[in-house]
């Protein structure tokens, strides 16, 4: 039996939530869930965590960034971040930008 066809394991009951938060950081998830079965969780209303960083860009970047942003009447950090997004979507998933 393949480790993808293997019988996935019960998952324990646990008597606290620092027990079962022991034990997912000592147990391999893949030993209980399939997740090649699960459904991928869609939180709408959930922002992610922001961070800060600095980022040095030619002036001419900048300032084509900023009118690209002005036409599309957005901000320009984010249309920076839009154009981000896409790139890694196409990257890591294989998709076209939008």
């Amino acid at each position: 039996m393949t480790a993808r066809n293997k019988a996935k394991r019960s998952i324990p009951k646990h008597s606290s939530e620092d027990a079962e938060r022991k034990f997912w950081s000592e147990s391999d998830s893949t030993d209980y869930i399939d997740w090649d079965k699960s459904d991928r969780l869609v939180l709408p209303k959930l922002k992610p965590s922001l961070k800060t960083i600095s980022i040095r860009l030619p002036e001419n970047m900048l300032a084509e960034l900023r009118l690209l942003a002005n036409k599309r009447d957005v901000p320009y950090q984010s249309l920076l971040k839009m154009f981000l997004a896409d790139r890694l979507d196409k990257e890591f998933r294989g998709r076209k930008p939008v």
